[in-house]
């Protein structure tokens, strides 16, 4: 190599072959992050997010059954049934995303742990229903005891587990936002290198030879030079979109979600109040079921006015703020069926919680359906975004690789012809 070096020819051999090798690392490094990068986008619109939406769907499909089963108690010994194809549909919407989750959540240790302990504590909490049920069509007063235990399991087991798979699957599916966005810084250092060499090499042959341009030269600057381009707006782009879908899509389903789920549980613990009748008392002596009712109306409160500030445009603000105002008149309703309870008129208050007009479960229902509207606007705006995202990545790990051996041919051709002049 010391002998090549000190001929024209010998270190234009040598400066041939490494630009051409530079040239092709820089397009096989592009071809490899950016293929990393894209699959992360993949993975954040097609898998992670849809697992991520499945988990919260499953812990709201949980609270609603046990929401409705206490509405179905409350009901009487007839069980409307209206409310037990609710809670029928709740109890097979868990079972089917259970069995779609246990599917596709590989390789999560933390999330096949949740998804077992829900699949072992599901049946467990449908047959105290049922045991419920069957004691209050007899008239018997120990069903009230098995629907608070019911909901005690519900509580203490299904909503944490189903809590913590949803944390996991978030979690996940923002480890894939933050592959799919970190730089390719490799494939840019390379590309500088090759970029710079190729400028190198012509200068030196230009002062050597009084020769402007070479053309397999040039050739080969102006592909790298796409490339690079191809490479850095590319990823700018993508990074953008999929910023976007996680600012104004992910961000506010998730506080959208909660906020769902802070409704189902104020509701579910309105209805228990009226089940246990004072029989179930916090440490200071006041009423449990009460003292959670207010807890998750204040939640649902804070989440509501986080959502509303998430939400960019007024198809996503006008029902989180219609949810706002329905909660506000549920909690004026609450208030007082409270008050008539407490006078002693149980079945007052029972009309005023559970009446299809102007009862606290109409209220409830309005903001269920406003949260779900909020939601499908929300999702729809990610998907969107994040599909824009990926698409931005198209084409661009092959265009990569198939630039660069252009490039790297053209190199060797430009310096190939030099060569030819010391024959």
């Amino acid at each position: 190599m010391r002998a090549v070096a000190t001929t024209e020819p010998g270190r234009l051999w040598i400066i041939g072959t490494v630009v051409a090798v530079l040239v092709v690392a820089f397009g096989a490094v592009t071809a490899w992050e950016v293929s990393d990068r894209a699959a992360a986008a993949d993975d954040v619109v097609n898998r992670s997010q849809p697992l991520s939406a499945d988990a919260a769907s499953i812990y709201r499909s949980l609270a609603d059954a046990d929401t409705a089963a206490a509405s179905g108690f409350l009901a009487g010994g007839q069980e409307p049934l209206d409310v037990r194809k609710r809670y029928d549909a709740d109890i097979a919407t868990a079972s089917r995303l259970l069995v779609k989750a246990a599917a596709n959540t590989t390789g999560s240790a933390e999330s096949a742990q949740q998804i077992a302990t829900l699949n072992e504590q599901l049946p467990l909490y449908n047959g105290l229903v049922e045991q419920a049920r069957a004691n209050n069509r007899q008239g018997f007063p120990v069903g009230g005891a098995y629907l608070r235990f019911a909901n005690q399991k519900m509580s203490s087991s299904l909503l944490p587990a189903a809590q913590k798979l949803y944390e996991a699957e978030t979690g996940r599916l923002y480890d894939d936002y933050d592959q799919a966005d970190t730089w390719p810084y490799a494939a840019t250092v390379l590309g500088l290198l090759a970029l710079g060499g190729l400028v190198w090499v012509q200068r030196r042959n230009y002062l050597r030879t009084n020769r402007v341009f070479n053309h397999g030269l040039v050739a080969a600057t102006a592909a790298s030079t796409v490339v690079m381009l191809w490479l850095v707006v590319g990823h700018a782009v993508a990074s953008s979109d999929l910023s976007t879908s996680r600012a104004h899509g992910q961000e506010s389903l998730k506080v959208l979600n909660d906020a769902r789920i802070s409704s189902l549980q104020a509701r579910a613990n309105e209805n228990l109040t009226l089940v246990a009748r004072g029989a179930v008392l916090t440490k200071d002596g006041k009423d449990l079921y009460e003292a959670e009712f207010t807890k998750e109306m204040s939640a649902l409160s804070d989440k509501l006015g986080v959502a509303k500030n998430l939400a960019d445009d007024d198809a996503g603000k006008e029902p989180v703020t219609q949810a706002k105002d329905d909660m506000d008149t549920w909690q004026k309703r609450h208030t007082t069926a409270r008050r008539t309870d407490d006078s002693g008129d149980y079945d007052g208050a029972l009309n005023q919680v559970l009446a299809a007009k102007g009862s606290t479960g109409e209220c409830f229902d309005r903001v269920d359906q406003q949260l779900d509207s909020a939601i499908s606007h929300e999702q729809r705006q990610f998907t969107t975004a994040a599909s824009d995202g990926r698409g931005a990545l198209t084409g661009l790990p092959l265009g990569a690789a198939a630039l660069a051996v252009l490039a790297a041919a053209a190199a060797a051709v430009g310096v190939s012809r030099r060569l030819a002049e010391y024959r």
